[in-house]
């Protein structure tokens, strides 16, 4: 049997010498502000941002805290600086439709001019029209009009008055218009003088009366025709001195804005509505200082006022918007409204813009779960990248809620770059689920949450302490400090060749540090602050860890860490409690007997068993039936269990366990229980590497130094995973001095050899035996039963 490889404790973690380190303390360092350990991710990130395609939009993922949002927000204000700034953006009143108001894009800064204009062109009508028609020029030409209509009416009265009086009647103002009265001798009849005279005297005044009544009507008919022409003429001056007034104002602003088109319309339309609502502006003082001082919001002149929707007269380079609550409202904008006497109103002035407005002509850059976890927020998204405008609409109304009567704003056209940031889950979950995610976000900017141990990236992150304890205002730390928390940083990317990019992770600890420090009255953070932060937070977080330590040492968990025992062994699990995680052993039995239904997984049986778990455990058949039953089948009955295991057992990190305790019961070969096992296998016998190997390791020496280091206690773990190493100086030291043994395996052949004491060929030997006489048994029984049925068959055919 050859001799037992064992890990020296160099190989335990890897060591930081402070002395590679040309600095004294972080201060004297200076951060060049580059992204650490992220070339791909950069390279991505700088082409996406290069391509101007609608559809070529970003999606950068990674796990949290690797730097990515940070990043994002620096390397896009970096590109945008550059960038031209987009234009201003108003909403005006649709004098053709007020239900639509209509968007204005002028140059950047101009739309705070415009609004500017407008307001003073208000001001300047409602000064000037008054003043122009209380003129005298004014007065006299209004008081020519209507005297000369007043002339030409009397002038036709007059007429009709001389011409009733020739005929016999006098005419009479009523309510009503005019009353005809029969004169006799030049005076006036009463009703009954009337009826006292003789039909033939009626008769004739009849017929004067109605040939009076037909000329009263032509008369009053061409006052009228007079009338209407007096009111035409007066109105005709009203608008040419309206005019007059009008178009000295326009002309400035014709002038000013002859280059945007859609400006100059719109001054047309402000000019036509002015002239058409010219009366409305002739205000008294008292009203227009009403309308001036308290500036009353239903006033008539609103129509006329800018709504500023955006406005870049500050911006350098493209807008960059980072929305942290994107709901629907958020990123397509909101109609306001205002209740007046118990009903809501709105007007174009009320409509306020979202973040993909403001965005326009730059960067969006959202967090996608936020996005996903709002309702409609994803679909506007698309829908925007997709048209290639935005249209603000009210949330009620896109979920075909009843909705008060409101505005429809004419779509603006968007230009933006859409930046979404998540984790690598929610990338594949749109990836996969959503047709329309790979069509818009081409472009993947991965952030990976490790990068290579080098002396080179070591240096950057002592150079990223140095900036955030500036930055932070932290006490600096000395190289013997930042080499702890480099060999830290390796802890969390659990790897000795690899170095963690989660930096939020180095940030926790340079502040708990910092605190340790503090109390400890040091200017420097040091070596000792640092594994002081480490181990307070560790127990911060390990209660549950405790109190299965409890259970351990009180016998409420039964496990056996001395003597051999055969087909029971201590295997090695994580436990994950969400901001801890930690390893403890389990006890695994194995219970074998003739039989023929192979190799039961008892938690399976229960439903206590995942799929991985399940798969482990059936691999084990294969190994059995390729290694000794390649002469005749495999017969046996073998029972597997996880004992004292309540919540459910997967993953199948313990396969290679439940082989050695699987050869140990069919040999009647002991384990040493002062030995833990971990690592998968597969049906060749070849041991497979698994994850969480140094917490399991910690955790099992946990329990060996409350029970007592013996010298002999260890763990066997696959030879894959010793790189992943990292584990706590105590256990370096106690591997160091001979207390604590870590066995790298290869083969099962190896690590049962290392579990017993005996050599593999006499081990295999042992087996094939106990299978051998399973197989006798079972054929015996089978037999058995094949007589019992043929007596019964013959006994039945006599």
């Amino acid at each position: 049997m050859a001799e037992y490889k064992e890990l020296p404790y160099t190989k335990l973690k890897r060591f930081c010498n402070p002395d590679q380190f040309a600095f004294r303390t972080t201060e004297d360092l200076i951060f060049n502000d580059n992204i650490i350990g992220q070339d791909r991710a950069v390279r991505a990130m700088e082409f996406g941002l290069r391509v101007k395609s609608s559809q070529y939009n970003i999606f950068v993922t990674g796990l949290k805290g690797t730097g990515k949002t940070s990043y994002a927000q620096r390397i896009v204000s970096e590109r945008a600086k550059d960038e031209n700034v987009p234009d201003d953006w108003c909403y005006v009143y649709n004098f053709d439709n007020p239900g639509v108001p209509l968007a204005l894009n002028v140059p950047p800064g101009m739309g705070k001019i415009l609004v500017e204009d407008m307001d003073i062109l208000v001001q300047d009508l409602l000064t000037e029209i008054p003043k122009a028609f209380h003129g005298e020029d004014y007065e006299k030409r209004k008081a020519e009009i209507v005297k000369k209509y007043q002339d030409e009416r009397n002038q036709l009265i007059e007429e009709l008055t001389e011409y009733s009086k020739e005929q016999g009647f006098k005419i009479k103002n009523t309510s009503t218009g005019f009353a005809l009265a029969p004169l006799i001798n030049g005076e006036v009849i009463s009703d009954g003088e009337y009826s006292d005279l003789d039909e033939e005297q009626r008769i004739e005044i009849e017929t004067k009366a109605e040939d009076i009544q037909d000329r009263a009507v032509e008369i009053l008919r061409k006052i009228k025709e007079m009338e209407r022409q007096a009111k035409k003429k007066i109105i005709d001056l009203d608008n040419t001195l309206g005019l007059y007034v009008v178009e000295p104002l326009m002309d400035e602003l014709f002038d000013k804005y002859k280059e945007h088109t859609k400006v100059i319309e719109y001054i047309k339309n402000v000019q036509n509505d002015v002239i058409e609502q010219i009366y409305d502006f002739d205000l008294s003082e008292e009203e227009q200082d009403e309308l001036v001082v308290k500036k009353a919001e239903n006033n008539f002149v609103k129509k006329y006022k800018v709504n500023l929707f955006i406005d870049n007269s500050n911006t350098t380079g493209a807008p960059i918007v980072m929305e942290c609550n994107p709901n629907y409202n958020n990123l397509v904008g909101r109609i306001e409204y205002e209740n007046e006497q118990g009903s809501l109103k709105t007007d174009f002035t009320m409509i306020k813009p979202g973040a993909i407005h403001r965005a326009n002509g730059g960067y969006l850059i959202l967090q996608a779960n936020q996005v996903l976890t709002n309702a409609q927020s994803w679909d506007l998204l698309k829908r925007t990248i997709e048209t290639g405008q935005i249209s603000i609409e009210n949330l009620r109304m896109q979920l075909g809620i009843v909705e008060v009567t409101t505005l429809k704003p004419e779509p603006i056209p968007v230009d933006i770059k859409v930046i979404l940031i998540g984790n690598p889950y929610l990338y594949q979950l749109l990836y996969n689920h959503d047709e329309d995610f790979e069509k818009l976000f081409k472009v993947k900017v991965d952030f990976d949450s490790v990068m290579n141990t080098n002396r080179e990236n070591e240096q950057k992150i002592a150079n990223f302490i140095s900036d955030y304890c500036d930055r932070k205002e932290l006490k600096h730390l000395d190289r013997e400090a930042v080499a702890k928390v480099v060999e830290y940083s390796h802890k969390i990317a659990g790897s000795q060749k690899k170095l963690s990019t989660r930096f939020n992770k180095i940030i926790e600890l340079l502040i708990e540090a910092d605190v340790w420090a503090d109390i400890d009255k040091s200017e420097l953070v040091r070596k000792e602050h640092i594994d002081k932060a480490y181990e307070e937070k560790q127990y911060r977080n390990n209660r549950m860890e405790e109190k299965l330590d409890e259970m351990y040492e009180t016998g409420k968990i039964i496990i056996d860490l001395k003597g051999k025992k055969i087909g029971r062994i201590n295997g090695l699990s994580v436990i994950d409690v969400g901001d801890h995680s930690f390893g403890k052993p389990s006890v695994i039995t194995v219970t074998t007997y003739a039989g023929n239904r192979g190799v039961v997984n008892i938690e399976r049986e229960v439903k206590m068993s995942g799929k991985i778990h399940d798969k482990g455990v059936l691999i084990l058949e294969g190994y059995l039936s390729e290694k000794f039953g390649q002469e005749y089948p495999v017969t046996l009955t073998a029972k597997i269990c996880f004992e004292q295991s309540y919540s459910g057992v997967d993953g199948d990190s313990a396969s290679s366990t439940e082989l050695y305790g699987l050869l140990s019961s069919l040999s009647d070969i002991p384990l040493k229980q002062h030995i833990a096992v971990t690592g998968s296998v597969n049906q060749k016998g070849e041991i497979q590497p698994v994850g969480g190997v140094t917490e399991k390791i910690e955790g099992f020496f946990s329990l060996c130094r409350y029970f007592g280091l013996t010298g002999d206690q260890g763990v066997i773990i696959p030879h894959q995973n010793v790189d992943d190493l990292v584990l706590k100086d105590e256990i370096v030291e106690a591997v160091r001095d001979g207390k604590f043994h870590i066995y790298p395996v290869a083969m099962v052949e190896e690590g049962i050899e290392i579990l017993t004491d005996q050599s593999f060929p006499k081990i295999s030997e042992a087996v094939i035996e106990k299978l051998y006489k399973f197989t006798a048994i079972v054929k015996k029984d089978d037999d058995s039963e094949s007589r019992k049925g043929f007596r019964g068959r013959t006994s039945k055919g006599k």
